[in-house]
């Protein structure tokens, strides 16, 4: 599968405190983008059925900037977990605008955490087979 193929969509408008004084998204915004798209992903697989809580933190997080985005611009961030570990699992993600336009790609490592025992924690069975029931698979390209 190739990265128009990701299975979680998230649409955002460019709202004027996303932009900076050159009038372009500012690059620290792209990072709430894809917490947004993040966090909804996951409140998708909640919704299907996870008994278990799952909590994580964000261990690592970059983003490559191809084209600027501006002021009222329409994107769609698209997301995909690609990997699994034993108690971390990467996001990869491409933000568009509504014509296709490329305007970043990014990932993201999150690590399964237990916030009671202060750990790091295994990351949940339930978790990982519900996004493979949804995804179909961790084969995307993120670049």
């Amino acid at each position: 599968m190739n990265a128009t193929n990701f299975p979680f969509t998230v649409n955002l408008e460019v709202i004027f405190r996303d932009v900076d004084s050159q009038g372009h998204v500012n690059n620290s915004v792209y990072f709430t983008y894809l917490e947004t798209a993040r966090i909804k992903y996951i409140n998708e697989i909640k919704s299907r059925a996870i008994r278990s809580e799952i909590n994580m933190i964000v261990a690592h997080a970059s983003c490559d900037y191809k084209e600027p985005a501006f002021l009222g611009e329409l994107l769609e961030v698209r997301t995909a977990i690609t990997r699994f570990g034993n108690k971390s699992f990467d996001f990869a993600y491409r933000i568009h605008n509504r014509a296709g336009r490329l305007i970043a790609t990014a990932k993201t490592v999150q690590v399964a955490y237990d916030y009671q025992a202060d750990r790091p924690m295994e990351l949940p069975a339930e978790f990982k087979s519900a996004v493979l029931n949804y995804q179909g698979t961790l084969d995307f390209q993120d670049t």
